[in-house]
């Protein structure tokens, strides 16, 4: 994997990624670390994570893997204090955990729909919760160094058939977003969210190599996926210096897809 930053503007800094055992929060880790920060890979698969944080070490950067499902709500606050003594005082935190939630509304069953609101909207909430907690305890908000940044999508502002519950959550992230901004502006926490559209992982592979997938990017407006490095220069921006007057904000990087 290839990251981007020539420099290092967050070297000193202290990040959480969750999800990070695959796909954007595994690309999101590397990207931080090559940026400078020390990066807690958090997830439920600790064996990726362990590999990843050797591959971050092989390059000179320092990581630690710690196993966090963020549907456990009372399991957040622990791992993080866990990050913050391997690492130092907390500064960023990339909600990234997810999960996809399809399913048309008249079928989609109860159990599904709850696992898609205890990980997509309370995990995002409680995360965004405990590392607020600790970045006006460990003087990030105060240094102008505190930021979250939570991963919603386009779906949560553009209504997909079989996605009923997957929209409806990142819908409630974004308004998440927007109120936990407003609520800790005075904090000096910089809150604000990522609106990817679709882009190639491991997660959806196989499916836009179906005669459906391929049809759905078909009907996109250039007719092609976006690849994982799309959301580099978002996430740079949004974790980094540039972000000091940025709050609240939802940033879409879609390819034109929702047009």
């Amino acid at each position: 994997m290839s990251e981007k930053p020539l420099s290092t503007p967050l070297a000193g800094r202290t990040a959480i990624v969750t999800g990070a055992t695959s796909g954007l929060g595994r690309r999101f880790a590397h990207l931080l670390s090559a940026a400078g920060a020390s990066v807690a890979l958090m997830g439920r698969r600790v064996d990726r994570l362990e590999n990843e944080v050797a591959a971050i070490a092989a390059k000179g950067g320092k990581a630690v893997a710690i196993a966090l499902d963020v549907a456990h709500a009372g399991a957040i606050a622990p791992a993080f204090d866990e990050a913050q003594a391997a690492l130092g005082p907390l500064d960023i935190l990339i909600n990234n955990a997810g999960v996809g939630g399809e399913g048309m509304a008249l079928d989609l069953a109860i159990e599904s729909f709850d696992q898609t609101f205890d990980v997509n909207v309370r995990g995002v909430y409680f995360a965004a919760q405990a590392a607020a907690q600790r970045m006006i305890e460990g003087g990030a908000a105060g240094r102008d160094t505190a930021r979250i940044v939570n991963i919603a999508s386009i779906v949560g502002f553009t209504p997909i058939q079989g996605l009923s519950a997957y929209a409806g959550s990142k819908a409630a992230v974004l308004m998440i977003t927007q109120t936990m901004a407003r609520e800790w502006a005075r904090h000096g926490i910089a809150v604000n969210a990522i609106c990817p559209g679709y882009i190639e992982t491991e997660i959806n592979a196989d499916w836009f190599k179906t005669e459906g997938g391929q049809k759905q990017v078909k009907g996109f407006p250039r007719r092609r996926l976006m690849d994982e490095g799309a959301l580099d220069e978002t996430l740079m921006l949004l974790c980094g210096p540039a972000a000091r007057f940025i709050t609240g904000t939802a940033i879409t990087v879609d390819d034109g897809q929702s047009l």
